[in-house]
């Protein structure tokens, strides 16, 4: 799957209208194109229709069934993860998709979508450029989502062809001769055209380490702020083999833009700058639509959350509220925050970056973001 297609996929989640039924959001990891821990998933199965009855639970037993019909016959040989949401009754849904990288095993059933482990996926594997070169060839290689989605480029014999048509003969020689300088302001030119017709943010060079380190040498400027390592491999590496050794350098690389962009929240909030953080502050502002960017650190556990059933606006509270504070009304129900988070910043269209290590932003509550403009009960303190 591509990136693009699972953010389209995540905000029809994230926009699904509410039914009666309840969607069942099922997350699990493959091995070899087969469940694992099935037992332990069956048994998390059985615990979701534990006390229900009547209409919710004919709903739940439909929506499972569906599930575990797709796990039956839908499994692709290669997905590594899948995740699964199936809702029953007057107004059905089902959405399975496949992935090369795992997931974790996971099962919810809530009056919404759960899609915060597909937000963390999106910002961990994102997609990125593998140049891989060698003595005999040079490939390009689009990888989505920790799959090679695309070969943008190769450097093969049928290219003979072209000589005398479109390329000198002396042009099609210096392109063969990868050694010369001529060869490697060639390739990096290929490379740019590449990357900026396809809006690509991210590269990695792999392949013979005297040429990938040519290459990095005379990247120019923009190029070389996108490259994030150089991978070296033997001319007789396999492509898949080589990608996958690329797949650790850019997960670590998104990790360190996701620590900065929560360094870039904490700075602006101690210099009062447009930013907030802790849950309940979060969530007013991803309410009324003020966030640019949401921050959550992956250890985040808020407190419970509530939202009226009247108006819809939701809060963080340990214990349940008496009455809303914008209608009056006094009929809440349970939320998880985090979730309602991620969906209402997908809904809207914010930025979402998932660190997996911050102390500091642990220390603030463990989620925040950098704002677009100042709350109005802001200017009036302010003022």
């Amino acid at each position: 799957m591509e990136l693009k297609n699972l953010r389209k996929h995540i905000h029809t989640l994230a926009t699904l209208p509410d039914s009666d039924a309840e969607v069942v959001s099922c997350y699990l990891t493959l091995q070899a194109g087969d469940l694992t821990g099935r037992s332990a998933f069956d048994a998390q199965v059985r615990l979701l229709t534990q006390g229900v009855t009547g209409t919710a639970r004919q709903d739940s037993e439909d929506a499972l069934g569906r599930i575990q019909k797709f796990l039956a016959t839908g499994l692709l040989p290669d997905a590594r993860g899948i995740a699964l949401f199936a809702r029953a009754g007057a107004e059905p849904f089902f959405l399975p998709l496949q992935f090369r990288v795992p997931l974790p095993n996971w099962i919810a059933v809530d009056i919404s979508p759960n899609i915060y482990h597909l937000v963390e996926l999106k910002d961990t594997y994102h997609r990125y450029v593998v140049m891989i070169s060698t003595e005999e060839s040079v490939r390009i290689l689009e990888v989505n989502l920790g799959a090679v989605t695309a070969e943008l480029w190769k450097d093969r014999p049928e290219l003979r062809k072209r000589v005398g048509r479109e390329w000198t003969k002396n042009h099609y020689q210096n392109h063969r001769r990868d050694r010369t300088q001529k060869f490697v302001k060639e390739k990096i030119k290929i490379l740019d055209k590449l990357m900026s017709a396809g809006g690509l943010a991210h590269l990695i060079l792999a392949g013979n380490p005297r040429i990938a380190a040519q290459v990095a040498q005379q990247l120019p400027k923009h190029l070389a702020a996108k490259l994030i390592d150089t991978v070296p491999a033997s001319g007789g590496a396999k492509a898949s083999d080589i990608v996958q050794a690329t797949i650790s350098a850019f997960v670590q690389e998104e990790e360190n833009e996701s620590r900065r962009a929560a360094e870039d929240v904490i700075r602006a909030v101690r210099t009062g700058g447009l930013a907030t953080v802790g849950a309940g502050p979060t969530l007013e502002a991803l309410q009324e639509s003020r966030v640019d960017k949401l921050v959550l650190a992956q250890g985040f556990k808020p407190a419970p959350g509530w939202q009226c059933t009247t108006c819809g606006i939701a809060l963080v509270e340990t214990t349940k509220p008496l009455k809303c504070s914008q209608c009056d009304a006094g009929e809440f129900r349970g939320l998880d925050v985090k979730e309602e988070m991620v969906r209402v910043a997908e809904r809207d269209g914010c930025d979402i970056e998932v660190v997996q290590e911050s102390d500091t932003l642990m220390a603030h509550g463990g989620v925040g973001c950098s704002l677009q403009y100042r709350s109005a009960a802001e200017y009036v303190t302010r003022a």
